[in-house]
């Protein structure tokens, strides 16, 4: 298979847009007669990045139309293939035979995950049992906690804090999943935080970084 003309001159137009960006971007910055507006930069680098998110998009989905596999992609892209999938694929709803809605609506995954796996780390188990759904509420006992945490310090040692890199958030049929690099004394590690539809906690767990 390979790309469809429409594509390319989809691409090539956006292509051109981002070009355009860059130039305007490159003369704001590069300016010696004022200084210059530091909030009309953000906006213009904001806008640069959504054309560059939108060629980088068109261009995945040229590459899988070419034949290209998603291990291809996720290790050109630094992921695995199942994040790249996840960030670019069009998955279809096995029960409706439909693409799957990939909208992450709550805004605030990230600040809300890291919140609670602090207070879970933390040992802060009543701050962060009102956002756990029913089941992980029954389930995530105290000693369910220590034991989890004390198999993950047989592994990579003491906690040290949060790793590099942003949470990373995605939606996943009808949850919203953030992931959360930790750093401990001997390895890396990730927590993984799903939200319901509800929004509230329905799983909670520290992984391998390169679980999928």
């Amino acid at each position: 298979m390979t790309g469809s003309p429409e594509g390319f001159t989809t691409l090539t137009a956006l292509s051109s847009r981002l070009a355009e960006q860059s130039s305007v971007l490159a003369r704001a910055l590069g300016s010696p007669l004022a200084t210059p507006d530091y909030l009309d930069l953000v906006r213009r680098a904001r806008d640069l990045d959504a054309s560059a998110e939108q060629v980088l998009r068109l261009c995945v989905q040229q590459s899988r139309d070419a034949g290209h596999t998603w291990q291809e992609l996720g290790d050109l892209l630094g992921v695995t293939r199942q994040a790249a999938f996840q960030r670019f694929g069009k998955p279809i709803d096995p029960r409706t035979g439909e693409p799957m809605d990939k909208t992450v609506r709550m805004a605030d995954a990230a600040e809300r995950a890291i919140t609670i796996v602090t207070a879970v780390l933390d040992g802060r188990m009543d701050e962060a049992r009102p956002s756990f759904d029913a089941k992980v509420l029954e389930a995530f006992t105290d000693e369910v906690r220590g034991d989890a945490m004390a198999t993950v310090a047989g592994l990579v040692g003491a906690f040290e804090g949060f790793g590099d890199g942003e949470p990373f958030v995605r939606r996943i049929g009808d949850h919203t999943v953030v992931d959360i690099p930790l750093r401990y004394e001997a390895g890396e590690m990730k927590a993984r935080v799903a939200f319901d539809t509800e929004e509230k906690v329905a799983g909670l767990f520290v992984l391998a970084p390169d679980t999928p």
